[in-house]
């Protein structure tokens, strides 16, 4: 069969990088960038191991059934056809529902930044919605709930898309996207090449950090810290964007002193609605009524006051922004320095940098999330962009307009008495649980402890707990005393293996999927592509949509599925733009649609918060116990506590060569990275009589575990990094896979517990731990070079 070049766009990671996949006698032989897709200026080496990854020998290839108890050492699979597979999948499902209610059903579906899920996880969470379970284990409080929702306590929304492209300043906060998001990386290094300033907060000098104009060596876990001291420099100099401030904050909100509130304009005896606050009008030295609804105070902006402290019908007050302006003074330069372990003069120099060249564009992720004060941290940045005034204008974060397309995610399936029913939700009513992401540490507790009710049953789509999540030990407990489980993925990884039933997933490339608009820019934003399957599916796997689709049929919501035709769905999510599904296949490079950038649209909307404004000051969370303003907290696990034993505080970051726990049995990538490493200071090495290279035991308060001491001049010494997602082997390379549950392994989250969280979002301290690292014995070592 003749050559086929085949576009589309790559599903790993977040990046979505436009792609040409090459096929001969079908088989596909080669992927590389297209050049002519709005993300397609590079591909990562991932990627590029399209081939490797669709050959791999190791995948699933045929559905299977457990033949022995969970406990064993081996599961016994069998292959069995898809319809005993789905057929069984169903009677399980209904069997547990029926008699338990669905809620006693979890799932767990991996990420979408960081798998293929992707392309089909709109109709997982159909499903899961229809099927009626408030549970899914979903791990989004460890990868980008806090951008995406904890950043919406300041803003309304989520972070909004950086405009690289007309940036004065970049700031980079737990942000690498050289291994991340790989399009971001592209872009920060045009703007950095048109003279726009580069600003990253890391504790590792990688990626961008390496050619950073500044380069923050945070402590793991103080960036909360970091930001009110930046904050307090703009501040002391004058530098916030008061306007802004003033216009589009509740800045000027007046707080009482006696309780934290909002002051009411009826508390302070003033003739307005119910919900009306007050502010100060500075011209006529008297109160302003401000309605909330209507985002509108009853005298001109520019006459409200930004700061003061003052008695209104009596009652003691102060501004929402002096409150915040008097966090910020305590923290000053020198203070950050130490709490931070960087330099006082890199504050005054970020603060500079980044208020002297605005607009400003700003990401941080999983750096900034996976800490225990994760929530307010995100806050503390939050409001430090805010101080730039730059949200939503030209270079700053702007929210790019969309292609219109319905929502099918099927919220509406599931009443607010089921949703109620969400684990951890009374513990975190803000958090994560509220639209149904549910902790690990909740649902092992409810299998193994049967609180608040029992979970019975899980379905997971690719998600991986056993290596991904803290504590893998309680996971491993937890999925043996399943009632029912079923896997979904495309190779047996260590949680499947408890499963009862397994379903083959095929790969990006031999499935279709349908993407409106690839995020990074207008332009990328314009496009509407469904991505050809280059090649058929090897042996009978089957995309996660098929699968959802046909249960869909088996349990009776055929009806609620666009009666079992997937085409039918995309015709569904494609009628609002116009765009016929025949024309999408006939173009497999897409469709444009142009669309304008509307920046500033809050100035006729305001902010979807509850007072319409940017929250500088947050009654809601007060309201629910937490802290209005985004104080500092040491993480919970601090070398501050002066812990002799474990002297050294752990963190983690992803790995360039691997999507988190996959792919370690891909030749290529496995080449690059053959052993699981822990970077390690020279001089905090050489303390403790470790040389390059050595197998090293890494021990925490948690466990122990195995790695391989690589050296990092630029690191902390008090600090080490290391890798996690490691089980896999490579039997093609002769290189061995590790033990997830065991000392004797290299499962890095064997070290972390998940005892003490973030209080609002339920984050787990993978980057923020302490831990010790000795010398292995060498006997112990053997083999494993």
């Amino acid at each position: 069969m003749a050559r086929q070049e085949i576009p589309g766009f790559c599903a790993l990671c977040r990046s979505r990088c436009g792609q040409i996949a090459v096929v001969e006698a079908d088989r596909l032989v080669a992927v590389r960038p297209d050049p002519s897709h709005p993300t397609g200026a590079a591909l990562c080496v991932k990627g590029r191991a399209a081939p490797e990854i669709v050959a791999n020998p190791g995948r699933l290839l045929h559905p299977l059934k457990r033949t022995r108890p969970k406990t064993a050492a081996e599961p016994g699979f069998e292959r069995i056809s898809w319809d005993e597979a789905l057929d069984t999948v169903a009677r399980g499902l209904r069997a547990i529902a029926d008699a338990h209610g669905p809620e006693a059903v979890a799932f767990a579906v991996t990420s979408p930044s960081g798998t293929a899920i992707s392309d089909d996880i709109r109709f997982i969470d159909r499903f899961i919605n229809r099927f009626g379970s408030p549970n899914n284990v979903y791990s989004t409080e460890i990868c980008n709930w806090h951008k995406d929702h904890a950043h919406a306590f300041t803003f309304g929304r989520g972070i909004a898309s950086p405009d690289f492209e007309n940036a004065g300043a970049v700031l980079l906060w737990g942000h690498n996207p050289s291994a991340a998001w790989l399009e971001h990386a592209t872009a920060v290094a045009a703007a950095r090449a048109r003279g726009a300033r580069i600003v990253v907060v890391d504790p590792r000098r990688a990626g961008a950090a390496a050619h950073a104009d500044l380069w923050l060596r945070v402590r793991p876990g103080t960036d909360g810290a970091l930001a009110l001291g930046i904050a307090h420099v703009a501040l002391a100099r004058g530098w916030e964007d008061r306007d802004f401030l003033r216009d589009w904050s509740n800045g000027p909100l007046m707080v009482r002193d006696d309780s934290g509130r909002f002051l009411k304009a009826r508390e302070a005896g003033l003739d307005a609605g119910a919900d009306a606050l007050v502010a100060w009008n500075a011209a006529a030295d008297a109160p302003a009524v401000y309605d909330v609804a209507a985002a509108r105070y009853d005298c001109a902006g520019a006459d409200v006051a930004l700061t003061g402290a003052r008695r209104v019908g009596g009652i003691a007050c102060r501004t929402a922004f002096d409150r915040y302006a008097a966090l910020c003074a305590a923290y000053d330069p020198a203070r950050v320095a130490r709490t931070c372990w960087v330099e006082a003069a890199e504050i005054e120099a970020a603060a500079a940098l980044l208020m002297r060249n605005r607009p400003v564009c700003l990401y941080g992720w999983s750096g900034v999330g996976q800490h225990t004060n994760a929530t307010q941290t995100e806050r503390a940045i939050a409001l430090l962009y805010a101080l730039t005034g730059s949200f939503d204008a030209p270079g700053g974060n702007v929210d790019f307009g969309k292609i219109a397309a319905p929502d099918v995610s099927g919220a509406a399936f599931m009443g607010a008495a089921q949703r109620a029913k969400a684990l951890g939700l009374p513990e975190r009513p803000l958090g994560p649980p509220g639209q149904g992401w549910v902790h690990s540490r909740d649902f092992y507790r409810a299998v193994l402890e049967k609180q608040p009710y029992a979970v019975r049953g899980l379905f997971a789509f690719g998600a991986n707990v056993a290596v991904s999540h803290a504590d893998p030990a309680t996971a491993r407990r937890a999925l043996q005393a399943l009632d029912f489980h079923v896997h979904a993925d495309v190779v047996l990884n260590p949680t499947a293996a408890f499963a009862d039933i397994v379903l083959p997933v095929c790969t990006q490339w031999e499935r279709e999927a349908l993407r409106f608009g690839f995020e990074v820019s207008q332009q990328a934003e314009e496009l509407v592509q469904l991505r050809p399957a280059a090649i058929a599916p090897r042996g009978e796997s089957r995309s996660d949509a098929w699968i959802v689709f046909e249960l869909a049929r088996r349990l009776g919501f055929a009806g609620d599925f666009w009666g079992g035709d997937i085409d039918a769905a995309y015709r569904h999510l494609l009628a609002p733009s116009g765009i016929a599904l025949e024309e999408l296949r006939a173009r497999p490079e897409g469709v444009r649609v142009p669309l304008a950038t509307e920046h500033r649209k809050y100035r006729a909307r305001g902010f979807a918060t509850p007072t319409r404004k940017v929250e500088i000051y947050s009654e809601r969370l007060l309201a629910h116990g937490y802290d209005a303003l985004p104080g500092y907290v040491e993480p919970a696990l601090s070398p501050e506590d002066g812990d002799a034993i474990y002297p050294l505080v752990l963190t983690t970051a992803k790995v360039p060569h691997f999507c988190h726990g996959q792919q370690r049995d891909v030749p290529s990538l496995r080449r690059r990275m053959p052993h699981p490493l822990i970077a390690i200071h020279p001089g905090a090495a050489a303390s403790r009589g470790i040389a390059d290279g050595d197998w090293v035991e890494v021990v925490s308060p948690k466990g122990r575990i195995r790695l391989r001491a690589r050296f990092d001049r630029a690191l902390d010494p008090r600090v080490v990094v290391g890798q996690y997602g490691w089980w896999q082997a490579s039997p093609s390379l002769g290189l061995p896979g590790y033990d997830p549950f065991s000392g004797e392994g290299s499962n890095y989250n064997v070290l972390i517990g998940d005892d003490r969280l973030d209080p609002i979002s339920g984050s787990v301290p993978h980057r923020s731990y302490l831990c010790d690292v000795r010398p292995l014995a060498a006997p112990a070592a053997a083999g494993r070079d």
